[in-house]
């Protein structure tokens, strides 16, 4: 049977990335996104829905995120969702998350048009940047290496 896994998300992050580094040196990247949906119900009211999602980058692609973005900037995101799942210390019960593992983003417009992104720094792009750093540098917690399309950032 074939597979596939992919997610393609548009919408503002919820809190400033949080940068670390694994012991070999590698970035990882973990910020929150707050995607909006709006509808009208049967009745006419409009409705709105937010759905929050985790969101993990590796490598190069990790220290653009955290250089660029901050709390509230619009941001597109193409990945794969990844299960992580633990065991409570307290409760002793399995715990699982659902995340987006990163591989390739866009900066998106505020929208103002008064220039207020390029002004704070920030390039804006229309195109989705795959931005993977070489595999020997990006690799996830697990040691299993990140995809990569040797395009340099």
């Amino acid at each position: 049977m074939a597979n596939f896994n992919k997610v393609i998300l548009a919408g503002n992050l919820t809190r400033d990335p949080e940068m670390r580094y694994t012991p070999k040196g590698t970035a990882i990247a973990r910020f929150g996104m707050a995607i909006n949906r709006r509808w009208k119900s049967e009745t006419g009211e409009m409705r709105e829905e937010v759905t929050f999602v985790d969101i993990d980058a590796f490598g190069r692609q990790a220290e653009v995120v955290c250089q660029y973005l901050k709390k509230g900037n619009p941001f597109l995101v193409e990945g794969r969702l990844k299960l992580d799942e633990w065991e409570d210390k307290n409760t002793k019960q399995k715990v699982s998350k659902l995340r987006v593992v990163l591989e390739g983003f866009s900066f998106l417009s505020a929208g103002r048009g008064d220039g207020a992104a390029a002004a704070a720094g920030a390039p804006t792009r229309t195109a989705a940047a795959p931005a993977a750093a070489p595999a020997a540098e990006a690799s996830e917690p697990d040691g299993a290496p990140a995809e990569s399309d040797d395009v340099p950032f």
